[in-house]
């Protein structure tokens, strides 16, 4: 019995059976016959097995979520060499949240489904424009975001804004963001006077 072809290989030949047209995400996906990682297939077509896969971030008049393979010609192709070593710092580093909407890693998937927010490296330049697998050229994304299917992240909030919302918020949720922040800045917390001599 024959093996079917994978999802990757489903994914390159929807793309040339399609050369030099404009396609979709929803219909690469379908295309990869339904894949959750189908975004993650099409970066390997391009960025290690060298197909000149197009998206918005390389032509103007390409929408977010549309795709184009103009050519079958390949460019010399590179392959992922980003450490563990290297992950696990740039994950440190960057608190284990997402970069460009502030999603944690573990929590639900803002998008809907049934799986927890994931996180990946996302170069800040492209390797294909030049860029390295440094931890100054990476950070923490999540894979929502490294996929494209959140079009447009919220800006971050500058202090004055942040501190109002921590006011705002209800004892309980204040509690939960400076266990948050002893966490991250390891730091531990002194029991002042005043609450010892209540007790």
């Amino acid at each position: 019995m024959a093996k079917k072809p994978g999802s990757k290989q489903r994914i390159l030949e929807y793309f040339l059976a399609n050369l030099g047209k404009v396609v979709t995400s929803r219909e690469i996906q379908t295309a990869s016959g339904g894949a959750v990682e189908w975004a993650r297939r099409v970066r390997e077509l391009r960025n290690e097995d060298g197909y000149q896969i197009l998206s918005h971030k390389d032509r103007a008049d390409l929408k977010p979520n549309q795709y184009l393979l103009e050519t079958i010609t390949r460019v010399p192709a590179f392959s992922r060499s980003i450490s563990k070593e290297t992950r696990a710092l740039v994950l440190e580093r960057n608190g284990y949240t997402c970069q460009m909407c502030g999603v944690a890693a573990g929590d639900p998937d803002p998008l809907g489904g049934n799986r927890p927010v994931r996180l990946t490296m996302g170069h800040i330049v492209d390797k294909s424009k030049g860029g390295d697998d440094s931890p100054r050229n990476l950070r923490a994304v999540c894979t929502n975001c490294n996929e494209g299917l959140q079009n447009a992240s919220p800006p971050k909030p500058d202090t004055i804004h942040l501190l109002s919302q921590v006011r705002r918020a209800t004892i309980s949720d204040q509690r939960a963001v400076l266990d948050w922040l002893l966490k991250k800045f390891r730091l531990i917390v002194v029991e002042s006077d005043d609450s010892a001599d209540k007790n």
